[in-house]
């Protein structure tokens, strides 16, 4: 009797193990998570309308800088409900629809933000190591198709993952998009890894290897000239602000999910270690949130109208100049601020 006792005892503390179920997060979380994406919202709707209305003439960076915080505001929408979720233990109580809607939004929010900075770097890239070639990323009409494009992308694969990520109920609560959903592990072991490759390193890889040639290529940068200065100290700190927003923003929230997916795979039994990886994750997201605060400082060092528009925040006068709208990377394409060989 004993011996039956001691392995019904065995059998349960597996059981419990394997279904390990989340924590319930600090309230600092929430507060955090919902200050960053509020921040985030109310710059990047600013630079939304100065795109729109301050912008006289768009150019092809133009057009890429407004897709991007177009990117930024949209995951605003989920943070009440994610602030929610917490807030009652970790269960989701806004139903199916609504959580195909969160991971819409949120896979939309962070690769297109990582697509679309990419984008930007090879622009930067083409505009200042190629300035007197020909480049279809030059050209307004390619840009836009290019944006569509995508978008359209970015829509197939938020319904993809919405469909194959949907909420189950975990112990009397309901889960959405959570680790300690016992039977999406495979698909969230597969989704992981191909959004690690294709929607991290292949994005950060194409932007490190254009912003190092574009480093070089400043290094040869006519200095003695005021306006030559400027452009290479400008574009230093845009290279310098598109890294940052991969290796904090995004670099923390695919290492962690990747290392919850991996644990719950092949070490479902370590709860304790699942429910730290879990808070980690979680707390990645307010980094990632992060980069929709950065990003408006990208598009200052890219046109002297948003930095006007940016200034007139602080004298509280919004009657800024409409300006031809010549963005840093098209003073470089002026030879006279490049050395002749």
């Amino acid at each position: 009797l004993q011996n039956y006792t001691d392995y019904k005892i065995t059998e349960t503390n597996k059981y419990s193990l394997s279904h390990c179920q989340g924590v319930n997060q600090h309230v600092a979380l929430t507060f955090f998570l919902c200050l960053v994406f509020f921040i985030g919202f109310l710059l990047n709707i600013f630079s939304l309308w100065v795109f729109c209305c301050r912008f006289p003439c768009w150019t092809s960076g133009t057009i890429l800088q407004f897709h991007l915080a177009l990117s930024d505001a949209i995951a605003t929408p989920v943070t009440p409900m994610m602030a929610v979720y917490f807030a009652v233990g970790n269960d989701w109580i806004f139903g199916r629809f609504m959580c195909q809607v969160k991971i819409a939004l949120l896979s939309s929010h962070f690769y297109g933000s990582s697509i679309f900075l990419t984008l930007i770097s090879i622009h930067r890239y083409t505009t200042v190591v190629h300035y007197n070639k020909g480049c279809c990323i030059k050209k307004k009409l390619f840009v836009q198709k290019l944006c569509a494009c995508v978008w359209c992308l970015l829509g197939i694969q938020a319904i993809i993952f919405a469909i194959l990520l949907p909420p189950s109920s975990e112990k009397g609560n309901s889960h959405c998009l959570s680790i300690h959903q016992k039977n999406l592990t495979d698909s969230y072991f597969i989704i992981n890894f191909i959004l690690f490759i294709i929607g991290f390193l292949l994005p950060f890889s194409v932007s490190a290897i254009c912003y190092g040639r574009l480093a070089n290529k400043l290094t040869t940068l006519n200095v003695s000239t005021a306006k030559g200065l400027k452009v290479r100290l400008k574009s230093q700190r845009m290279i310098g602000i598109c890294l940052l927003i991969f290796c904090v923003c995004f670099l923390p929230l695919n290492v962690s999910r990747t290392l919850g997916v991996v644990f719950k795979k092949f070490y479902p039994q370590k709860c304790r270690l699942l429910q730290g990886i879990e808070t980690a994750y979680y707390t990645t997201w307010i980094l990632g949130g992060v980069n929709s605060c950065l990003d408006p400082i990208l598009y200052c060092f890219g046109s002297q109208n948003f930095r006007d528009a940016f200034q007139s925040l602080r004298t509280g006068k919004m009657d800024v100049p409409n300006r031809p709208n010549r963005s840093e990377s098209e003073m470089t394409a002026n030879p006279y601020l490049i050395p002749s060989k």
